[in-house]
């Protein structure tokens, strides 16, 4: 199977037109189409609409979907959601789907910041109710692992689960772009490969703790990466070796990743 993975599309209501070349491209390189949130600007229904007009271009491919936190910002995420279901769109948030014996698992994410700088659940009420918050949305990821059997799991975000990735945005916003605490599901299931957007400055791939694939597939960091090429990244993942310990080989994880 191949991936076709792109996030932060933020479709715009004049934007009627604009993808359509992008996900033909992507239809054709790809099996699966792996979209990793921000997928309207201001997350209104009309823009979902339009979007969902432009996806019309990858005809019968699969599209797998999380939503971004642009989805949410005109409080008409019920709708946004709606229009996509509707239009066929496998969009996961806390759930999981199989496709051609590959699991996908997805949720959202948030912030929170990595490592030992991460925000602790102390002192004002507010800083306890974000933290609530981003170990929610690791929990809906954990949940989503929990309930594939297939052997293998694409873990889809749209906050990043390392600092790695982040890395090339101000070092003041990195708590706004991801968290670790999504790193601990992903740790503790054989995943495949891990994709996310949102840091728009960041680095392409990292790894995991135990070595596995993180891809940053933000479209403006696709653009500068490869200008030339369609603004998506293709994974095969028939050359995603799995070493005895049900983990991605970090030797050959991304020799044949392409964008």
């Amino acid at each position: 199977m191949r991936l076709a993975a792109i996030g932060d599309l933020h479709c715009k209501k004049a934007s009627q037109g604009a993808f359509q070349s992008l996900f033909a491209a992507a239809s054709a390189a790809a099996d699966v189409l792996v979209l990793c949130g921000d997928l309207t600007d201001y997350g209104l229904a009309e823009e979902a609409r339009i979007l969902v007009k432009e996806l019309a271009a990858v005809k019968s491919m699969p599209v797998v979907a999380v939503l971004g936190n642009h989805d949410y910002e005109s409080n008409e995420t019920d709708q946004v959601k709606s229009l996509l279901v509707d239009a066929g769109v496998h969009l996961l948030d806390g759930e999981a789907c199989e496709i051609d014996g590959v699991g996908f698992a997805g949720a959202k994410g948030l912030g929170g910041g990595f490592g030992e700088r991460a925000l602790q659940p102390w002192g004002e009420e507010v800083i306890k109710r974000f933290v609530r918050e981003t170990i929610d949305e690791a929990l809906k990821l954990e949940s989503a692992l929990a309930k594939l059997r297939t052997p293998q799991r694409i873990a889809i975000l749209h906050y990043s689960p390392i600092q790695e990735t982040v890395e090339g945005e101000p070092r003041e916003i990195y708590p706004f772009l991801g968290s670790s605490r999504l790193e601990e599901p992903l740790s503790r299931y054989a995943v495949t490969a891990v994709f996310h957007g949102h840091a728009h400055h960041g680095r392409p791939e990292g790894r995991l703790r135990g070595g596995v694939p993180v891809y940053n597939v933000c479209l403006p960091l696709l653009q500068r990466e490869a200008p030339d090429r369609p603004p998506f990244l293709l994974i095969d993942l028939e050359h995603l070796s799995v070493n005895d310990t049900g983990s991605p080989d970090p030797s050959v994880a991304s020799l044949h990743a392409t964008k």
